[in-house]
Formats: structure tokens, C-alpha cells, sequence
């Protein structure tokens, strides 16, 4: 059986969604995650919804507790996770509003728990493909069919934030062909593929970076797009989630079972 988690941003716990909603508190041996899991069903199909940054957004993107975020969702029995994240474009073709259904990333955040294995044991767990095919799959057919303007794949650049990019960082970023940024996608994915679980992350571009002369990102911008498309990203998750079928083959639940060193 499926069982989906979804991690967004505010707003996106919202139980309209969801039906027979309610609110499950849990707690990790990592510590207690973002926030309490709001689960019940999509179309049929159990889901949980947690919120990354916390229910008022207070929880800034370094200190996101990462590690119990995504082992609470595992222990309740979800074998999925449908990630939403807020991103810069660093692309003119990637405009505010767009959805990019993300294939790769680049990391360059510097004080987050990246593994569950500190101590004890090793986890080379292999990242040369982080996010589900599968789910991408779903994602962008998902768009196409709702007529939202998608990008079928791109690079993400995770930065440590909570600050924006420089514009010499911003440049930076378009060399290495990164596509767009934001502040959450790593650690998220390589954890949930240490545990076992298939990932997918859908970024919608909130605004340009500020590669351009004399531009730059504001938080009011950002937040305007944001709300402007929330109800989009909320349409999208719905639509998808009952597309997706159970694969245990699939290399996100078994790459784990030969990457850990004693």
C-alpha cells in the first residue's frame, strides 16, 4: 500500500485538503519533527502533511530538523514523500510562477545533519540520480495535465541560507548550470533515500535571482508569488497523488540495503 508524505512550505497543511483530517503528534529518535503531521486521505490515499519550516514559519532553513522530519514520516508508514519548495530562477526561461520538477542538485549548505548513520556506521548511499523517476514522472504528467507551465527537469542549488545570494553568487550559480535556488532540498532527499523512500521535489520559481544588474530578491516579492500560487501547488499534489503506484524495486528503497558500512 502507498502512503504518501508531503512537505511544503506554510499553507500547505492546510486540512481542506485532506479528508477525515487530523493531527498526529510524534516524536524521533532524532527529536520531534517541524511540525505535528496533519494526516487523513487524498482521493483514497492515506497522506501526511508536514510542514518543513513549522506551522507559523518559525523555524529558519539551517535549523529545520531534518533528520526527525523525515524519520517521523517513515515510522507512520509512508514509502512516498512529494516535497514543494519556494526557489529563485536563475534561468530568463524559468519565469515567477513556472514549476520545475528538479533531476539533480548541487549542495552548498555547511552545518546540517546530513546522514542518519553518526555513529557506528557508514552511509555511502549512491546520489548520481537523487530524486525518483517515478515520481518526477508523476509530477510533470501531473502539470501537463492541469496546464501549468512545468519544466520537466533542472539542477537546484541548496544554499545554507537564511540569506539571499550575492550577485557575484548568483552568477556563480548560472556557471555551474544550475537552474534555480533555494534553501531545502539537501539534506531532505539524500535522507529520505538513506531510509528508503522515494523522493520527488516540485520548485516553483517565486522570482529572478539576482544575476541580473541591478536586481534584487525581496521577501515581499517572494511571499506574494508564494501566495498568488498556493493554490496551484495544492491542486498539483492532489492530482498527483493518487497516480502514484507502489514500486519496491525501485532503486530509492533499495539502495539503502547495500550502502551501509559496520
Amino acid at each position: 500500500m502507498v502512503t504518501i508524505g508531503i512537505i511544503g512550505g506554510s499553507g500547505l497543511e492546510d486540512p481542506k485538503i485532506l479528508k477525515d483530517a487530523k493531527e498526529l503528534i510524534v516524536t524521533t529518535p532524532f527529536g520531534k519533527p517541524s511540525s505535528p503531521l496533519t494526516i487523513g486521505k487524498i482521493r483514497g490515499v492515506d497522506v501526511a502533511i508536514l510542514s518543513r519550516h513549522g506551522g507559523k514559519h518559525e523555524i529558519m532553513p539551517t535549523n529545520v530538523p531534518n533528520q526527525a522530519n523525515i524519520r517521523a514520516l517513515k515510522d507512520i508508514g509512508c514509502t512516498h514523500i512529494l516535497a514543494t519548495s519556494a526557489c529563485g530562477s536563475l534561468r530568463e526561461g524559468i519565469h515567477p510562477g513556472d514549476f520545475v520538477v528538479v533531476d539533480q542538485f548541487i549542495d552548498r549548505t555547511t552545518k546540517r545533519a546530513a546522514t542518519f548513520f553518526e555513529k557506528g556506521h557508514v552511509c555511502h548511499i549512491p546520489m548520481a540520480d537523487p530524486f525518483c523517476v517515478g515520481l518526477r514522472e508523476v509530477l510533470f504528467s501531473s502539470c501537463k495535465e492541469l496546464k501549468f507551465r512545468a519544466h520537466e527537469k533542472g539542477t537546484v542549488i541548496t544554499i545554507e541560507g537564511p540569506r539571499f545570494s550575492t550577485r557575484a553568487e548568483s552568477r556563480l550559480w548560472i556557471q555551474w548550470n544550475a537552474d534555480v535556488v533555494n534553501m531545502s532540498t539537501v539534506p531532505e532527499c539524500v535522507l529520505a533515500r538513506e531510509i528508503g523512500m522515494c523522493y520527488a521535489v516540485v520548485c516553483m520559481a517565486t522570482d529572478y535571482d539576482c544575476f541580473r544588474e541591478g536586481r534584487r530578491v525581496d521577501i515581499g516579492e517572494v511571499m506574494e508569488v508564494f501566495k498568488e500560487n498556493a493554490e496551484r501547488v495544492k491542486t498539483l499534489l492532489v492530482h498527483a497523488v493518487s497516480k502514484i503506484k507502489d514500486d519496491p524495486a525501485c532503486v530509492c528503497r533499495t539502495d539503502c540495503k547495500s550502502a551501509v558500512i559496520s
